[in-house]
């Protein structure tokens, strides 16, 4: 099989990495992908979001599979595109990932499904929580606390577009629950738990993610299940009664609060960093449960997971998430790797032969171990390893964790 990854980060370096292993795979290409997808299959200069462009690679390829990482170019219609002239996609229609694309839209589906969430607020008063309408890469969600931070956040959300979605600020625990679609069914993945806010003790402005893990204690398969069949398949069925078909991954970011978890967002595609944790622990062959959703049947699909557990570090640069690094040689990888360790490229490039930054979140380093705190020891002790101007990382990803 023939697969076009789409996208240039850690996550589709993380699925790169993964559908490599696949049995049935004869080439994996990649557009525009990255250094170190490079080192696993065939790069192309294409950008993500560039629809005619990745049609006539697709065809020139003959793919027999297309996997879309990122959001913006399903929600601007890549797959509506690809699939148009008959060729296969992983990833939702533009009508389907308008449940990533608008908050309000999302909001209209989850009421209509009975699916439960946090409630929407007519006037912004807090404590509440300011949410950007749109696409923001993670950024465009506000908590506020006081009028303070609920003036910031106005401020702030307005850069992502005029219209924004106000909502009951709600406690506990948040956790990432994505699951396979084809259309009708789903079939779940482990659940895992990120990082978003910059500094350490979840503090700073909010980040694309600065670490993840997973499993997450007490939210095992059970759980899951229970979150599929109150959260994913209502809103599969509500999305298709709607003309707009899910196919691909539906990620939902809950709130575990005392009267149950409710839906904070969801997403159209995997996570980032949380498939960086994620497929480490998948076993079996997820290149053909990706291609079994793209033929819209995932029946008697299953796939295993490891009891391992798996911790993520995100590098990023000194001045992100307000700036980005580019050209600093990076050092430490291949050490990193010899002592176990996944390194997953986000931010990188090559200036000649030597490896530098290019970008904000430059690299995800991932370990797994038998628990999460031996995965998490390992991952930090790699994190040393490597090392560009002004490298830093948060150093409480997982410490909380008991599992």
């Amino acid at each position: 099989m023939k697969v076009l990854l789409v996208g240039s980060g850690g996550r589709e370096h993380a699925l790169a990495w993964k559908l490599s292993q696949a049995p049935d795979l004869a080439e994996l290409h990649a557009a525009p992908g990255n250094p170190g997808i490079a080192a696993l299959g065939h790069c192309h200069p294409v950008r993500a979001q560039d629809g005619e462009g990745l049609l006539t690679l697709a065809r020139s390829l003959e793919a027999d599979l297309v996997v879309v990482g990122p959001e913006a170019p399903l929600v601007d219609g890549v797959a509506n595109e690809l699939r148009h002239v008959g060729v296969p996609v992983f990833g939702p229609s533009s009508g389907a990932a308008a449940i990533e694309g608008s908050k309000t839209f999302a909001k209209d589906v989850m009421r209509a499904a009975g699916v439960p969430t946090a409630e929407s607020l007519s006037i912004a008063r807090p404590p509440c929580v300011i949410k950007a309408d749109g696409l923001a890469a993670g950024k465009g969600v506000f908590i506020c606390h006081d009028q303070a931070e609920l003036d910031d956040a106005l401020q702030a959300a307005a850069a992502f577009g005029d219209s924004i979605v106000i909502e009951e600020l709600l406690e506990g625990e948040e956790v990432s629950v994505f699951a396979l679609c084809d259309g009708t069914r789903a079939i779940a993945l482990p659940a895992v738990q990120d990082f978003k806010r910059a500094e350490d003790g979840d503090t700073g402005p909010n980040t694309g993610g600065m670490g993840s893990y997973s499993p997450v204690a007490g939210f095992g398969p059970a759980e899951v299940e229970e979150v599929m069949d109150t959260v994913h398949r209502p809103v599969l069925e509500e999305l298709a009664e709607r003309g707009a078909s899910f196919v691909g991954v539906l990620f939902a970011g809950l709130m575990l609060t005392d009267d149950g978890p409710r839906v904070l967002e969801f997403n159209c595609r995997f996570g980032d960093p949380e498939t960086q944790s994620l497929l480490p622990r998948v076993n079996g062959d997820l290149l053909g449960a990706l291609a079994r959703a793209a033929a819209g049947d995932l029946s008697g699909v299953e796939l295993e997971v490891s009891d391992d557990a798996a911790v993520t570090v995100t590098l990023a640069a000194g001045d992100y998430p307000a700036g980005n690094d580019v050209g600093s040689p990076i050092d430490g990888i291949e050490d990193a790797e010899q002592a176990g360790a996944l390194v997953f490229h986000a931010g990188t490039a090559l200036n000649g032969d030597r490896l530098v930054t290019n970008g904000g979140r430059i690299l995800s380093v991932t370990s797994t171990g038998v628990n999460v705190a031996v995965a998490r020891e390992r991952a930090y002790a790699a994190c040393e390893l490597i090392s560009f101007a002004g490298m830093r990382y948060r150093n409480d990803i997982a410490a909380m964790a008991h599992v």
